[in-house]
């Protein structure tokens, strides 16, 4: 099936908000390697929204969650694509947490900062691999998300 071009920006656009989220694990690699806060700028919007707008993140959340993935009017083409990148920030955001809780109180040492550039990169890869997959009219197959989302749409 043919996938229009509308569909297929809206869903490279979706897959911004884990990379928003995962912006901030970069800061040891920004402080080392500065040229990379260019990798930053895709997100800003999304960024500056969650933290100019009272709880931001829950409302883009319910947004993206109740507008489009749960909406049976929506293509499902985008519904696949906003489903699976809400399951991928919530996992960005509990290993935040888990940063947080865990890691960070052991001090900012090369543990602490080599972990958190893996999960930066890391997510950057999956971000890279969904836009190009979107782009060309298909589904991301990330193991175990993409089983996820199709078991709930």
């Amino acid at each position: 099936m043919l996938i229009p071009i509308w569909q297929k920006l809206i869903s490279v656009l979706i897959y911004l908000l884990p990379w928003s989220d995962s912006i901030p694990f970069g800061r040891y690699l920004f402080r080392d390697f500065p040229f990379l806060q260019w990798l930053a700028l895709p997100a800003l919007p999304i960024m500056l929204i969650k933290q100019s707008i009272p709880f931001g993140s829950l409302l883009l959340f319910f947004l993206l969650f109740l507008g489009i993935a749960r909406n049976p009017k929506i293509p499902y083409f985008l519904r696949f694509n906003t489903l699976q990148s809400l399951l991928l920030d919530i996992a960005v955001v509990l290993i935040s947490y888990g940063f947080q809780l865990i890691i960070q109180p052991l001090g900012a040492g090369l543990i602490v900062s080599t972990l958190s550039s893996t999960v930066l990169i890391a997510s950057l890869a999956i971000v890279v691999f969904a836009f190009g997959e979107c782009l060309q009219g298909k589904e991301p197959d990330l193991p175990g998300f993409s089983e996820a989302v199709r078991m709930q749409l």
